[in-house]
């Protein structure tokens, strides 16, 4: 990878100023109206997708007790440092929108408030706003099988007026709560259908380790939990599914009619890794839709995440080959807030 703007060091005060993220706080104690306000203020899309194609960041890692990025242990623990790489990734408007944990998607409401009073304008107008539903499956506890719905409720995703759920299950042969995890998640498929909302199911194969799990990307597995969990709820018209990618995903790809969202999964070492794995993936099967991608856009090896973030959304949007993509990643411009195809999608 040549040296390019993309390796120019991340300054987040450049971003968001600390003044601004300590207003955050502020409201939270004398404003907690301005929530309700800017969710109503929103100007939505029409459709969930113009073009059939979704890029998400996921922002809900935190929630479940997920920090760690490589060698660093508290990384996407630090709210500051998590907002400004956010915001400076929804400086790209071919990203549709971001999937949170309600605290995270109210930051982001008191950030657009305060960003609106200065400049007259919203950036959250025109992306998709995704609530993470069930958080309970802490990290490395004993409990973490029984993945609770902890987080936000339909209810209050349409009260929000955001579009739609995303919530998860791992399937552990030999643990009863994974059972429970699935009826929690049918319940919440069939509670954002009646309001019209989206649902972003997460099916994951487990294996029990000493410590710890872990998921299971081979074929068989992978095809059996597309056929369970595209049957989960009363109706699957609103179900998305998120998968991660492994070889020979063409066969996964037949399992459903289900449009699917690659995950991200643990930060990798390259950009080019990433954007592989994506273009390996959107190649494989016409229901392979975009992505779901947190840490691995939040936190590229490169310091600047908004050069990643434009090549992933040129590979996903512009049906760009993967070279073309990382022309994209070496060549973009930092400093520059403009759009390959700018407001074309919102």
């Amino acid at each position: 990878m040549s040296m390019s703007a993309a390796a120019v060091r991340f300054e987040y005060d450049t971003v968001l100023p600390a003044a601004v993220f300590e207003q955050i706080t502020e409201l939270r104690i004398h404003r907690p109206s301005v929530i309700k306000e800017e969710a109503r203020r929103r100007k939505k899309r029409t459709a969930l997708t113009p073009d059939g194609k979704l890029v998400l960041l996921a922002l809900d890692h935190a929630a479940r007790g997920v920090t760690q990025i490589r060698q660093d242990r508290l990384a996407m623990g630090d709210r500051y440092e998590l907002l400004a790489r956010a915001r400076r990734i929804l400086a790209d408007p071919e990203l549709d929108g971001v999937v949170a944990s309600g605290d995270v998607l109210e930051d982001l409401f008191f950030l657009n408030y305060l960003e609106r009073k200065q400049s007259g304008r919203s950036f959250l107008d025109g992306r998709l706003l995704v609530g993470s539903m069930n958080r309970g499956g802490i990290a490395g506890t004993v409990f973490e099988m029984d993945d609770t719905f902890t987080a936000l409720t339909a209810e209050r995703l349409a009260e929000l007026r955001c579009d739609g759920g995303k919530m998860m299950y791992r399937m552990d042969p030999q643990d009863h709560a994974s059972a429970r995890t699935m009826l929690a998640c049918s319940e919440a498929v069939n509670a954002l259908r009646r309001r019209k909302l989206a649902a972003f199911l997460e099916p994951q194969g487990v294996l029990r380790k000493a410590d710890s799990y872990e998921v299971q990307k081979d074929i068989a597995t992978m095809v059996r939990q597309c056929g369970i969990a595209s049957a989960l709820g009363e109706s699957s018209s609103n179900l998305w599914l998120k998968l991660p990618y492994c070889e020979g995903f063409a066969q996964v790809g037949r399992a459903t009619t289900l449009p699917i969202l690659l995950l991200g999964g643990p930060a990798r070492e390259t950009v080019a890794d990433t954007l592989r794995d994506y273009a390996d993936g959107l190649a494989s099967s016409s229901r392979v839709r975009g992505a779901i991608i947190g840490r691995n856009l939040l936190f590229p090896p490169e310091a600047d995440p908004l050069p990643m973030c434009r090549a992933l959304t040129t590979l996903v949007h512009q049906n760009a080959s993967l070279n073309q993509a990382l022309g994209v990643f070496e060549g973009a411009d930092p400093t520059r807030n403009g759009a390959m195809r700018k407001g074309s999608r919102h």
